[in-house]
């Protein structure tokens, strides 16, 4: 495998159109997770390793980040990786098959934290009509941010919206922390968020929809959680 088999390719021809993800992979019949903002990939190929029966593509802006995944990614032989240089709204809005998805995971969004930027924010109403299109029925999203106001914006967001319901809250083995989250676990609460798009039924009552992650409750029993307002 050659870093290039690696990169989805866009041309003008096909970036309004939805990419043929499945084909996309040697075993196209497995399910896809997406890394949104997949960083350094620290994250993307630990669990691509773990889960040899998961097709994962990450999507980042920066090309230089997606080559240096491309590289270890290749090195390490993970034929079920794939990777795209792209804006994760767009990509989400224009680029991702209707009903393809089975797991987007968001770590560390960027919270444009001062009030005239925060239109910039990933997550908003045309979003969640995007991860609704996207995800199978039952799919779901895993998120995390250091930024506690915009976990908070974000849970009200989910809660607000009918298509979905809560999902459990997965925590990262210590392989799976992204760069990012290296650089503040130990010293800053992590809001963590899961929420899956709503099957045909009720929802399933007493999951997790939310918790925080406390630097300070760590211990050899794993993080402690609590369960968000609302």
């Amino acid at each position: 495998m050659h870093e290039r088999e690696i990169m989805l390719k866009l041309t003008a021809e096909n970036v309004l159109d939805p990419l043929p993800l499945a084909d996309a992979f040697p075993d196209p019949g497995h399910p896809i997770e997406i890394d949104m903002g997949c960083g350094k990939g620290r994250f993307l190929r630990a669990r691509a390793l773990r889960n040899p029966g998961i097709n994962y593509l990450g999507i980042d802006r920066l090309l230089g980040r997606i080559r240096k995944i491309g590289k270890k990614a290749v090195r390490e032989g993970l034929d079920n990786v794939r990777l795209l240089r792209m804006d994760a709204y767009y990509a989400a809005t224009y680029l991702v098959p209707s009903a393809s998805v089975s797991v987007y995971h968001v770590y560390f969004p960027d919270p444009w934290p001062k009030a005239r930027h925060q239109r910039h924010r990933l997550f908003n109403e045309a979003f969640m009509d995007a991860l609704a299109r996207t995800l199978v029925p039952g799919g779901a999203v895993h998120l995390a941010t250091d930024h506690l106001p915009y976990f908070d914006a974000i849970a009200q967001i989910v809660r607000d919206d009918a298509r979905f319901v809560p999902a459990p809250v997965p925590f990262p083995a210590e392989d799976e922390r992204t760069d990012f989250e290296l650089l503040f676990y130990e010293r800053k609460p992590i809001g963590r968020l899961s929420f899956r798009l709503r099957r045909a039924g009720p929802a399933v009552a007493g999951t997790t929809v939310a918790a925080r992650e406390d630097p300070e409750a760590h211990d050899r029993h794993g993080p402690r959680t609590c369960r968000a307002p609302g």
